[in-house]
């Protein structure tokens, strides 16, 4: 059962201006005049829906949905275009063949979406420093908005490299700091300690765990593991392996059962979850399932980011993994359902799905109350399991590994490589957005996607391009990535 609603704003036109961004920025920086709005503010209770409207902008099209997936699963080796042939999804079919451009939508999608959400935790943190309300509400609330303003920078960091930090209001009538803090791209480095930043703070901020009614909110646990994930991607690995030790040893998270349930109501909010973007009926996640259930005859929906035939073959036999996560035509679902052959494709992420019968369901396609999980504790275990490796602690890597394999239904490997570790971590994190960036980080990516008959060139698209549309609005002050025009 869902507890935390984060998304019933119910405070009317007032607070609703606060997140009408100007639009003389495309990074969505807000402006400063808002006298009206603090005095609205000032009633203590408001702070929470205040904090409330900056989870919000994850349910967005722009932010999580047909754009995130293109970008993060059709790209990689575990996902096809899928849909029809001829159906290109805007640029889908470009991410697929990794000859997209700097003019894909699906790139201004992602960048604007992120900054717009950085807009709303920056003004969030201007109101939160001047109400006076309780401290320790206060401080969770920061340390609430800092993990998602770092989440949003992480998206960023891994997808474009070094982007600029905004991390406060900018009046955009001075030109001199719009230029030079808006349009202007810091380094990955700077930013990664932007990232650590906020998350230091938000972890000495943010409780172990919630009263049932606000669970779902960020935690303590949930900005140590992505503060973990992000000394992964920067190889630190003896900081990466000291995070998740602590995570693990809080005792706050365990795997469930049962693979298969995580991805599906049974599982919202559950041991295996560290941090999931909450979906009610009243505020879905726009279209996330819709735009990768079948497509056909039954019409139920887009058919894009479909499984890859190099993703069904890397599974073992017995691995209860595969079938949880592809959902193969035809086949009878988990909830009775007939998957007909007369779908236009013979795979589909299962992981999507959203049952019509045995879960809720309020007849919208567009607009469902599906969790999008983002942090999970097997993410973490294998975390743990691959920095021990590269610390030379192949024991420990040994043990979290077949904790994975345990659930998996496989029996326990004897040794360990790193090329183990990460086809684990392929299978367990099969179509949940993060196979992109592992080949990329681990050097896997020219290989991994040759043996798919597509070039990846090295020395681009280890970072996608800063959209184009973006760098005009700049005057040409953001500068694009190697190799992109």
């Amino acid at each position: 059962m869902k507890n935390f609603n984060p998304y019933k704003l119910i405070l009317g036109v007032v607070l609703l201006s606060l997140f009408n961004f100007s639009c003389e920025s495309d990074l969505e920086v807000l402006p400063q005049d808002s006298q009206s709005e603090l005095d609205f503010l000032n009633n203590p209770g408001n702070a929470i829906q205040l904090v409330n409207g900056v989870y919000n902008k994850n349910l967005d099209y722009n932010t999580n949905s047909f754009s995130w997936i293109g970008i993060t699963s059709i790209t990689s080796d575990d996902a096809d275009k899928g849909s029809t042939p001829g159906d290109s999804g805007a640029d889908k079919d470009k991410l697929d063949a990794l000859t997209f451009n700097a003019s894909g939508l699906s790139f201004l999608d992602v960048w604007e979406a992120r900054y717009q959400g950085i807009g709303r935790a920056n003004k969030a943190l201007f109101y939160l420093g001047q109400l006076s309300i309780d401290t320790a509400l206060k401080n969770r609330l920061i340390g609430e908005v800092k993990f998602l303003r770092a989440l949003w920078y992480f998206d960023l960091v891994r997808c474009f490299g070094g982007v600029p930090i905004v991390v406060s209001q900018v009046d955009l009538n001075d030109t001199e700091t719009v230029n030079r803090v808006v349009f202007t791209r810091r380094t990955k480095e700077e930013v990664y300690t932007q990232i650590e930043l906020d998350l230091e703070d938000a972890i000495k901020k943010l409780p172990v765990q919630y009263q049932s009614i606000d669970v779902g909110r960020a935690t303590k646990g949930a900005a140590q593991s992505l503060l973990a994930k992000s000394y992964l991607y920067q190889e630190r690995w003896q900081e990466s392996f000291d995070l998740c030790g602590e995570v693990i040893n809080s005792l706050q998270y365990d795997l469930l059962d049962n693979y298969a349930d995580v991805w599906r109501e049974v599982g919202e909010n559950k041991s295996e979850s560290i941090f999931e973007i909450q979906a009610t009926f009243d505020n879905g996640l726009k279209v996330y399932s819709y735009v990768q259930e079948p497509r056909g005859t039954p019409d139920l929906g887009w058919g894009f980011n479909t499984p890859s035939l190099s993703l069904t073959n890397a599974y073992e036999p017995g691995d209860v993994r595969k079938a949880a996560t592809i959902m193969f035509i035809p086949s009878t679902l988990w909830d009775g359902f007939v998957a007909p052959n007369t779908l236009n494709n013979p795979r589909y992420n299962y992981k999507a799905y959203q049952s019509k019968t045995l879960e809720p369901w309020n007849g919208n396609r567009d607009d469902t109350a599906k969790n999008l999980r983002v942090l999970k504790y097997s993410d973490i275990l294998l975390i743990r399991s691959e920095t021990a490796f590269r610390l030379g602690n192949s024991g420990e890597a040994l043990a979290q590994i077949n904790v994975i394999r345990k659930r998996a239904g496989l029996a326990d490997a004897t040794d360990v490589t790193l090329e183990s570790i990460l086809k684990e971590r392929r299978l367990e994190m099969a179509m949940e957005h993060d196979r992109w960036f592992d080949i990329v980080r681990t050097g896997q990516a020219q290989a991994a996607m040759a043996a798919n008959g597509k070039t990846f060139i090295v020395g681009t698209h280890e970072v996608f391009p800063i959209p184009q549309q973006q760098i005009t609005a700049s005057g040409g002050r953001l500068t694009q990535n190697n190799g992109y025009n």
